[in-house]
């Protein structure tokens, strides 16, 4: 983990709550943090929009760190669901080597953009044991119930809603708009004799042709795609973890569905706060893989782009703003990155005030990377306004970098992950 900024502490952390729609603080009592952030689908390389969402989870860690706080991160990959079979399928390949091939290079890609790793990082298969554990104590409850699957071979098993009333307390959606994005987002809306339409699967009865695992009394199958979030979380934060994260095309069905099943299992809340990253666009369309319009990370890498200018361009835009990538946004964070290493390699730039004075501060006043860190601070508390944070190191940098350079530069990498 990274160092702290400076002398003294950050936060507390202030940042916004999808389930109350307000922006409230979240600094847990006892020093102990807890994160679970969803991960990816290996089924293509790391886009702009998952960029997005780890730099900004990365940003909260780092923030609770700087305030002292232990921390606690748990990720998951969802190494088998229903994308990552048919892009197998598609391309002739295996879906365990698809699957392992894109889960290296997602790491190799957020270590280069210096994305602090997951503490645990679990892949859904793992957790199938839990997954199971955990229908077998829902249906035992009457929480849940079982259908036969097309093929007669097995049950499938879903989640009974109408016994859960916390259900729709994490979006806040109405039915309505639930109903508008629920089937293209994995949900199966149409599925004869569910008792909601909206009731999330949670263990698929083996088919012919597919992956299967060990079900006990439930059968050879799969778990759904919500249940592996919900039991991992349980396994490795407990109860009532501090913040659940991803990017807003998750707020449902995956969050809210994650959230319920934990309820109706625990009984207690799931998470405490839910945060959600903004959607990153190219043309005016979501960047998706499902629509082929996507700026790899890899990509840009291999194009010589330095790992950090990528990260700054993202840290540019402020995690609750929808925005599009463009090329000019890359490029300015390419100046920026090296108007930065500039100064701290004691380069002034050009129009700024000397950094050399006899005390080192800004227009002779001591102590100017205090200063600066406190701005750093001050930022990223709040609601993690990543622009604002830029904005004080480039007026640093404008003034000639006065101060201790080498503090900035410990200072930036500790809360914003930038290397100088």
């Amino acid at each position: 983990m990274p160092q702290i900024a400076g002398p003294g502490r950050g936060g507390p952390l202030r940042v916004h709550d999808t389930a109350t729609g307000t922006v409230r603080e979240v600094h847990p009592e006892g020093g102990r943090a807890r994160l679970y952030v969803c991960g990816i689908t290996p089924y293509d390389a790391t886009h702009m929009g998952h960029a997005a969402t780890y730099v900004t989870f990365d940003l909260l860690i780092r923030v609770w760190l700087d305030a002292g706080l232990d921390v606690t991160y748990v990720q998951n990959v969802t190494d088998i669901d229903e994308p990552l079979l048919e892009r197998a399928t598609r391309d002739g390949v295996d879906w365990q080597d698809l699957a392992a091939g894109q889960i290296s290079l997602f790491q190799e890609d957020m270590e280069a953009l210096n994305v602090l790793a997951p503490e645990h990082y679990v892949g859904a298969i793992e957790g199938i044991p839990d997954d199971v554990e955990a229908v077998r104590h829902l249906l035992a409850e009457g929480t849940a119930y079982s259908l036969p699957a097309e093929d007669g071979r097995g049950e499938d098993v879903y989640l009974d809603l109408a016994t859960q009333p916390s259900f729709g307390a994490v979006s806040g959606w109405s039915r309505e708009e639930m109903f508008e994005v629920f089937a293209e987002r994995g949900g199966d809306p149409d599925r004869p004799g569910k008792r909601d339409r909206l009731d999330p699967l949670l263990w698929r009865a083996h088919r012919e042709g597919e992956p299967h695992w060990p079900g006990g009394p439930l059968g050879e199958g799969r778990p759904g795609w919500h249940i592996e979030c919900t039991t991992i979380a349980l396994r490795y934060l407990g109860e009532s973890f501090d913040v659940q994260g991803g990017g807003t095309d998750l707020i449902f069905p995956h969050h809210e569905m994650s959230a319920v099943q934990a309820q109706a299992l625990t009984g207690a809340p799931f998470a405490g706060a839910y945060v959600h990253q903004a959607m990153v666009g190219l043309d005016g369309e979501k960047m998706s893989k499902s629509k082929g319009n996507l700026v790899l990370v890899s990509a840009l890498r291999r194009e010589g782009v330095d790992p950090m200018a990528i990260r700054l361009a993202l840290l540019s835009q402020h995690y609750r703003t929808p925005w599009d990538w463009t090329q000019r946004i890359l490029e300015e964070a390419v100046e920026r990155l090296a108007a930065w290493r500039a100064v701290v390699g004691g380069q002034a730039v050009a129009g700024g005030a000397g950094a050399d004075s006899a005390d080192g501060g800004v227009n002779g006043a001591p102590g100017a990377e205090g200063s600066l860190v406190t701005e750093l601070r001050t930022a990223l508390a709040t609601d993690l306004d990543s622009p604002a944070a830029l904005r004080a190191v480039d007026a640093w940098a404008a003034a000639g970098g006065p101060g201790d350079r080498a503090a900035v530069a410990v200072a930036v990498e500790a809360l914003l992950g930038v290397r100088l």
